[in-house]
């Protein structure tokens, strides 16, 4: 008997050696395929994403450092990194907002319309930018939807104050009968958030699904309130996740040319944003400082990149220790 169950023994044994070996047989690749499968990856790579870069810096110093840095004294190429800055600094704190109630909503509630507010979250990632910058034409044009009323000077009753860097004419307040939203940077701003806020909440929303809310129902048994709970234990475990959103909203905002294109006019030293501002310098045959404004960008891509990876891991990390902790908890 004891011969029998060790031949058994040996047999099974020999069934889960010869599964493995041809599980790994199945899964490992051979020499040659993977250095074809490499060789087809790193030259894509060098071909179109690091080759690209070299030749743009390589461009914009074409001519030496002092013409490169003489082209950011030019006052259209200022007032376009200035103007960018502003429409940023504007679209990704609100989007932010948005991102996290948005998030917030999908993955901690259940309501009718769940399904609705994800697809509408997405939406911008499939619309084409030219279209959103006719969609806020056709709504905020002179011959739009609105246009007539905001345009028109009795329809507020009496002339509002609004900032002076709307109209591109500097810092501080002037009254204004009208509202200029087309053609100025209310526009600009306006489709800069429609492109740019799907990226907080499509990040934010699979980490606080994978979390759950355990930590949170522990801290209002404990007599914390909603607020609390929010930014002490909510905001502190998504906040590689957040600040990984904000940093593609951020790149996008700079990067994005044709919902801006189609609503700024292209008015020089107003509603030029630097992309935009870059094709125009293209345009005229100003070489070096087209690629010296677009270098600027191409570093603000890779800087956006590195960090990128680096919030993403650190999310990964955290959504890996917080499995661990389940882990232990559930099976102690």
């Amino acid at each position: 008997m004891a011969g029998i169950a060790s031949l058994n023994i040996e047999d099974s044994r020999a069934r889960v050696r010869a599964k493995h070996s041809l599980a790994r047989r199945a899964t490992t690749d051979p020499w040659w395929m993977k250095g074809i499968i490499l060789t087809l990856c790193l030259s894509f790579l060098v071909t179109f994403f690091l080759l690209p870069l070299v030749l743009i810096f390589e461009e914009a110093l074409r001519k030496g450092s002092a013409a490169f840095f003489a082209s950011f004294d030019d006052r259209a190429t200022v007032h376009s990194i200035k103007l960018t800055l502003i429409v940023a600094l504007i679209a990704v704190p609100l989007n932010t907002i948005f991102g996290l109630a948005a998030a917030w909503a999908v993955a901690q509630f259940k309501f009718r319309g769940k399904r609705l507010l994800s697809i509408l979250i997405e939406l911008p990632l499939w619309v084409s930018p030219v279209v959103a910058g006719l969609i806020y034409v056709l709504l905020f044009g002179r011959q739009g939807l609105l246009g007539p009323w905001l345009a028109d000077p009795t329809f507020f009753g009496s002339p509002i104050l609004v900032p002076r860097f709307i109209e591109g004419e500097g810092w501080g307040w002037h009254p204004m009968e009208s509202v200029k939203i087309i053609f100025a940077l209310p526009g600009i701003v306006l489709s800069t958030i429609f492109v740019t806020f799907p990226f907080v909440a499509r990040v934010v929303t699979p980490q606080l699904e994978a979390l759950g809310r355990a930590e949170e129902e522990a801290a209002l048994t404990l007599g914390a309130n909603g607020w609390q709970t929010f930014w002490r234990i909510t905001v502190p475990k998504i906040r590689w996740s957040l600040f990984y959103g904000v940093i593609l909203c951020n790149a996008r905002s700079f990067g994005e040319f044709g919902a801006v294109s189609v609503v700024s006019g292209h008015i020089r030293n107003q509603t030029n944003t630097m992309p935009l501002h870059i094709e125009v310098l293209y345009n005229e045959y100003q070489f070096v400082p087209a690629f010296a404004v677009a270098s600027v960008l191409a570093l603000v891509a890779v800087l956006t990149l590195v960090i990128k990876s680096i919030a993403a891991w650190r999310a990964e990390q955290t959504l890996r220790e917080a499995a661990q902790n389940h882990e232990i908890h559930t099976h102690p």
